[in-house]
């Protein structure tokens, strides 16, 4: 592997001293029952191993689907790691520190080694060992949804395990809890709690919060016509629905659930079905048929469609960021949000040009930070790094031995 600078030097230099931000006391913390709200300990996201850093410590995740190989690409260094194969990798999910490998015999999980605790006023960073965990059980078309407490298998019959990140912390997969009845979506972990959707015979279906053991706490009023697609926000848990949103948020004690339609009828094909955004972001992204995408703002309860050129994927920063747009032709182009209009291009980075719309195996995707997007080239066998902050200048291109087919964020 070698990388192959487009800039005369790298402002990045590996930042492993510790560093203790002011203000958060603790560096042990007390493992709790799944069915439990973390404790502060917990949140503040130490585990034994690990190193404080001054800064975050992105780490890129990448799966061959043609081989099965697997690499972890560490964003401060350059380095790649080899890490385990997997026959028949279908899907990458990532939670910020745990990638998770999607195959027909269930869910390699692989422990990126760095990960961010967001304080609210201030973040701790954090780097450890990259290791293979093992194995979830889980079919094809399983989703996985996790934070700092648990992480979630839902499998495409409805039926829900909950396993505790401790384990996957000490290197084990350990014994899922069984949750009761089956839900219409990915069960997503939020706030302490679990937020899931159920379906009860012919009629839309409604949001349900349950506490970490399956317990109902809460059933906020709300109806989720056709529902695809799920993000975790500041804000709240998003939930796609045919006529828009709905955004579940937690409000001092109580649970409720906010519609956010789109305003017009929107036929299926052009809803969204698949959100992308920076993590922690409260600006979402998805493709809105062939050559337009959604932006919804969480923040401000409303959407945009941005019409753009034949579109593969699509990502956003947000907070005044671009909105960044893969294209037919291979090249990445930046759009301003509020007027629609395209502020910049590149050259064509990718090898082969890419289809067009949702629902494509495997399609080349964008994953952002604050200053940086990632877009993988799995013919070229190379991942590009954009500075969307500079006319999507292409900062390192990231040359490699395997076909990126899945790629994934962390730290």
């Amino acid at each position: 592997m070698f990388v192959r600078r487009n800039v005369t030097s790298l402002a990045a230099a590996v930042l492993s001293a510790v560093l203790p931000t002011a203000g958060c006391a603790g560096r042990a913390p007390v493992p709790e029952p799944a069915s439990a709200a973390p404790s502060a300990a917990a949140r503040h996201g130490h585990v034994e191993g690990a190193t404080e850093a001054a800064g975050q410590q992105s780490r890129l995740l990448v799966g061959d689907g043609t081989t099965g190989e697997t690499r972890v690409l560490d964003l401060i260094t350059g380095r790649v790691h080899e890490t385990s194969r997997r026959a028949g990798l279908t899907g990458l999910t990532t939670d910020g520190r745990f990638g998770y490998f999607h195959g027909p015999g269930g869910v390699h999980v692989l422990d990126g080694g760095a990960w961010t605790v967001d304080h609210g006023d201030h973040m701790h960073y954090y780097r450890a060992k990259i290791r293979d965990v093992g194995d979830l059980p889980a079919g094809t078309g399983a989703s996985v949804r996790g934070d700092t407490g648990v992480t979630v298998v839902t499998g495409a019959d409805g039926r829900a395990g909950v396993h505790s990140r401790t384990d996957l912390e000490k290197g084990a997969t350990g014994t899922p809890t069984g949750l009761p009845g089956t839900y219409a979506g990915a069960v997503v972990p939020y706030a302490g709690h679990l937020i899931a959707l159920t379906e009860d015979g012919a009629g839309p279906a409604r949001v349900v919060v349950l506490d970490r053991s399956g317990r109902r706490v809460a059933s906020p009023e709300s109806a989720c016509e056709d529902p695809r697609g799920d993000a975790v926000t500041r804000r709240g848990v998003v939930l796609g629905c045919a006529d828009g949103a709905l955004l579940v948020h937690r409000d001092g004690g109580a649970f409720t659930a906010e519609k956010i339609p789109y305003g017009a009828e929107v036929p299926r094909a052009e809803r969204a079905a698949e959100f992308r955004h920076r993590p922690g972001g409260t600006t979402l992204t998805a493709l809105a048929g062939k050559s337009a995408v959604w932006v919804l703002d969480v923040t401000g309860r409303a959407w945009t469609r941005v019409r753009t050129g034949p579109a593969t994927a699509a990502n956003t920063a947000g907070e005044g960021a671009p909105l960044l747009v893969l294209e037919s032709d291979g090249a990445l182009h930046g759009y301003d949000i509020p007027s629609g209009e395209e502020t910049a291009v590149t050259e064509p980075l990718l090898r082969d040009a890419p289809g067009t719309g949702p629902g494509r195996a495997m399609a080349p995707v964008i994953e952002v930070n604050r200053s940086r997007a990632y877009l993988n080239d799995p013919a070229g066998r190379r991942v590009h790094e954009i500075d969307h902050n500079d006319a999507l200048r292409v900062a390192r291109t990231f040359e490699l031995d395997v076909r990126p087919s899945l790629i994934g964020v962390t730290g």
